[in-house]
């Protein structure tokens, strides 16, 4: 069951570890490279390692024949990328600043506290205590502040605020000063819950502004970056590497679903153990040490054939489960329209092919499939049901999309509420509640009216 869950890289990293810590354990070569996808029902397999059950001796005790094949828990290692980190990037200009000793350590503390987005998550007062308690600094607000100004002056901008709002301050302050810059400044520094709220009428009000001059306002903020920390690519964070797990492709209207080879290794039982247990077989007076090394190689072979035997089962249940879900969704992925996928849920799988609701959704939970249309995430084609006016069954994420659609093409000066969206969606015969709709509307992470609100 961990090893159905595991992505492809995860699976490819815990054969290796196997492998590693197994001797009895080997991989062996598939076939050619060009051929690899064409050849997915060469499933692992091992050679015939018989020889009389391992040399079933009466004398070794069963309990030393048993292997945890299993750590309990399963290791996630996930690539880093390459280059310094985006903690290093910033230490690495404190260098050529000429600082005292006393405000060195307050800046590597200040760089130290400064999060993946760029921020640091603090107070004033906080950090001051921090200081006291962790590095037995004593400082007050205006030293504080004279060091957090020079952290704050670092590539890339913005990095080291303590809010958004210091944030895009701080990236106007470092721009060449215009008209425009100097009025965001203002805006941003005396009227950011205005500006935040989208109450355009109340800023052009207070600053004697008309709607062209403000557009030139919320072009330019709109332009800055909320998350300077992001922007650095040598962040030294984990990066996701999305290999899909399956292809399925479309051929004269038929659809081809292949496993990714790297989920079909080819492993086999090393024949120098193999070579070992023969030697063994053939000698008539055995000694203890002879005793004791039959006993180990026995405990590694049994760890190793179970181990061929799950990447197997692994390899037959992921090609059954995702066969289901493509022959499920097929007009789907016949056609890319997603108002074709179907409403389904984990039970219908697992009715299908006669397995557990929980195999299903390890399944679905962490693989993705490429397919003409793009590679996608399981799960996402799994949904509940919803009954439309006139008695027809359809999916929740064909709600979703034209929920979306709706929105999209609304007018942004005057945004439609969600009541107003429940009404659209009635007269389109979806019948759906306003808590429904507000609820679909934050999973596609699309704010309330007021807040889409353009002018």
């Amino acid at each position: 069951m961990k090893l159905i869950q595991l992505p492809t890289l995860d699976f490819e990293q815990k054969i290796q570890r196997e492998i590693e810590e197994n001797p009895a354990l080997e991989q062996g070569q598939n076939s050619s490279d060009d051929n690899k996808e064409e050849n997915q029902d060469d499933y692992s397999e091992s050679d015939d390692i018989n020889i009389d059950d391992y040399i079933n001796y009466d004398d070794t005790p069963a309990y030393k024949l048993n292997s945890n094949n299993s750590s309990g828990k399963e290791e996630k290692n996930i690539p880093y990328s390459s280059g310094i980190s985006f903690t290093e990037h910033l230490l690495s200009q404190l260098k050529p600043i000429s600082l005292s000793e006393k405000k060195m350590k307050i800046a590597e503390f200040l760089v130290g506290s400064i999060d993946e987005s760029g921020y640091i998550r603090l107070e004033v007062e906080e950090i001051i205590d921090d200081l006291a308690f962790t590095q037995n600094i004593f400082i007050d607000q205006k030293e504080l502040k004279e060091v957090l100004k020079v952290v704050q002056d670092f590539d890339p901008a913005g990095v080291g605020a303590l809010s958004l709002q210091d944030c895009l301050i701080i990236q106007l302050e470092k721009k060449h000063k215009t008209k425009y810059v100097e009025l965001a400044i203002e805006i941003i520094k005396n009227s950011f819950e205005q500006f935040s709220k989208k109450h355009f009428e109340k800023l052009m009000n207070k600053y004697s502004i008309d709607e062209p001059e403000l557009k030139e306002v919320i072009s330019l903020i709109s332009k800055l970056n909320p998350k300077p920390g992001g922007a650095y690519s040598g962040g030294g964070k984990p990066i996701e590497q999305i290999v899909p797990d399956f292809k399925i492709s479309l051929e004269n209207n038929e659809l081809n679903l292949i496993l990714n080879y790297r989920n079909s290794p080819f492993l086999n039982i090393s024949k120098d153990y193999d070579e070992m247990l023969r030697g063994y077989k053939l000698e008539k007076n055995k000694t203890k040490s002879q005793k004791e090394a039959i006993q180990f190689i026995k405990q590694k072979l049994d760890s190793a054939k179970w181990f061929i035997d799950a990447v197997k089962q692994r390899q037959q249940t992921l090609m059954i489960t995702m066969q289901a879900i493509m022959n499920y969704q097929r007009e789907y992925f016949i056609s890319g329209d997603e108002k074709k996928i179907k409403p389904m849920i984990l039970k219908d799988i697992a009715n299908e092919i006669e397995m557990d609701i929980s195999t299903i959704s390890r399944v679905a939970n962490s693989k993705y499939v490429d397919t003409p249309y793009g590679t996608k995430l399981l799960k996402e084609f799994f949904s509940e049901s919803m009954m439309t006016t006139s008695g027809e069954e359809i999916s929740t994420i064909e709600i979703k999309k034209i929920l979306e659609k709706i929105i999209s093409d609304e007018n942004k000066r005057k945004p439609e509420t969600d009541e107003k969206l429940v009404k659209i969606l009635n007269d389109k015969g979806y019948k759906i509640a306003r808590r429904t709709v507000a609820k679909y509307r934050e999973q596609l992470n699309i704010p309330v009216a007021r807040l889409r609100k353009e002018i």
